[in-house]
């Protein structure tokens, strides 16, 4: 790759967002997926994941800061997490700082992701890999939790989109055995893609959730490098209350944690739920 090469995304037929790209910092072919890292003028470091972009280092805030804090908030007393994935560590680094979360199981199928990411993304995971709290699992998500003899109060699956290794992680049997390593009152949110332009993951998802959980539903962040608009995260739940809290509710809990955010706030938190119709009109 030679300097000011531009890269096209490859996740969808017929359309295409593109990086300029003014160093290939590392790639190889893994047993699961083919790396790429590579250092780009406007977005800093990417990596894609076979041609699919998983994270940048100018924008994988809003998506962490998503991902985390809207279930963590919402669960008033979440002790253990189980992070499915996440092998860049902005997952972790983000569930850490509840000073309130005494373990985290993390579940990665690709151990190479987490090395690449600790030398070339180490801000991502800012040290997060090495907090006596974390256990690191490198195992097939669907495996681990289908043997799983451990509780958690918040599960979340920070898959890849449901092509290759990641599409395990969004099948009925994922998800049910999922439910089992839920204490109750617990949380599940799961990355569930861009629905203007993956809407049949919203169906799929939304229809088998709906046959394990009282409440499940979505919730959205705009994140610039997941290109087509909104991304939805999955939310589901036995516990409906804890989708409906007020702005009032999760800012107590906010301001003792202790902590700033760049994207999450509690006014956010509770406007991230309120979903487009052409979103709810996929919910059937």
């Amino acid at each position: 790759m030679t300097s000011k090469t531009v890269v096209s995304e490859r996740l969808y037929d017929g359309y295409a967002q593109s990086f300029t790209v003014s160093e290939l910092l590392f790639e190889v072919k893994t047993e699961h997926q083919h790396l790429e890292i590579f250092e780009t003028p406007f977005l800093g470091r990417v990596m894609l994941l076979d041609g699919v972009v998983q994270t940048t280092e100018k924008d994988e805030f809003i998506y962490h800061e998503s991902m985390v804090h809207v279930p963590l908030f919402a669960h008033p007393a979440p002790k253990r997490v189980l992070i499915i994935g996440g092998g860049d560590g902005g997952i972790l680094r983000e569930v850490l700082r509840h000073k309130n979360v005494e373990h985290v199981t993390q579940v990665e199928i690709d151990g190479s992701v987490i090395d690449m990411c600790k030398e070339y993304f180490p801000r991502h995971s800012n040290g997060a890999f090495d907090d006596p709290r974390a256990t690191i699992v490198i195992a097939d998500g669907k495996e681990f939790v289908a043997n799983c003899q451990d509780k958690y109060d918040v599960i979340i699956s920070d898959s890849t989109d449901p092509i290759g290794p990641g599409e395990v992680l969004f099948t009925s049997d994922f998800y049910a055995d999922e439910k089992t390593c839920l204490n109750q009152g617990g949380i599940m949110v799961a990355q569930n893609g861009v629905p203007f332009m993956q809407g049949q993951e919203i169906t799929n998802t939304f229809q088998r959730l709906s046959k394990l959980y009282a409440d499940n539903s979505f919730y959205v962040a705009p994140v610039p490098t997941y290109t087509g608009g909104f991304m939805t995260l999955a939310w589901a739940t036995d516990d409906a209350s804890l989708r409906k809290q007020s702005v009032e509710q999760i800012q107590a809990r906010y301001d003792a944690a202790g902590f700033s955010t760049r994207y999450y706030n509690p006014e956010i938190h509770v406007a991230a739920f309120a979903l487009p119709n052409y979103v709810k009109a996929l919910m059937v």
